[in-house]
């Protein structure tokens, strides 16, 4: 089984309408969880997860972030290998920051220890979050799905 965990809503219907997934967002291959915005609340979403999981079992944090003007918006970032910042509120570009998102070390923190967890996210802006959208924000994701899902299953 492949869990994946996405902090917001429209992030989650990306995965919803490429899967087909049913009302309970699961089908024999995935099962979606929405933690909600912030490290507390994906820490508390992913621990829970973890407790269902076998050992062959995948867990993945699928979202966006916010980025520096280096990356493209639509870009597709692995955040074991970028240097991705996890932040509790806006934050601008002045500040330093490169890679930031509102949820990774809640994920890393809940999924310490397991061999087969990743995160992977999706610029959207580049520290505008105002000028981020719903429907946005399920396209960028929609559009790397496959992409994120050919990388979990090697």
């Amino acid at each position: 089984m492949i869990y994946i965990l996405t902090a917001l809503k429209s992030e989650a219907q990306a995965v919803v309408d490429r899967y087909k997934l049913t009302r309970d967002k699961k089908n024999d291959e995935l099962s979606l969880f929405i933690s909600g915005v912030g490290a507390q609340n994906m820490f508390t979403k992913a621990k829970m997860v973890r407790e269902l999981m076998s050992d062959d079992d995948i867990i993945v944090n699928i979202g966006i972030c916010g980025a520096s003007k280096e990356y493209k918006i639509g870009q597709l970032v692995d955040g074991f290998k970028e240097n991705l910042t996890c932040v509790d509120c806006e934050v601008s570009q002045d500040e330093g920051y490169t890679l930031v998102d509102m949820e990774s070390s809640g994920f890393l923190e809940a999924t310490e220890g397991l061999q087969k967890r990743y995160i992977f996210k999706v610029v959207s802006d580049h520290f505008e979050p105002e000028r981020v959208t719903k429907e946005g924000t399920k396209a960028l994701i929609f559009n790397h799905i496959d992409e994120i899902m050919q990388r979990v299953k090697l």
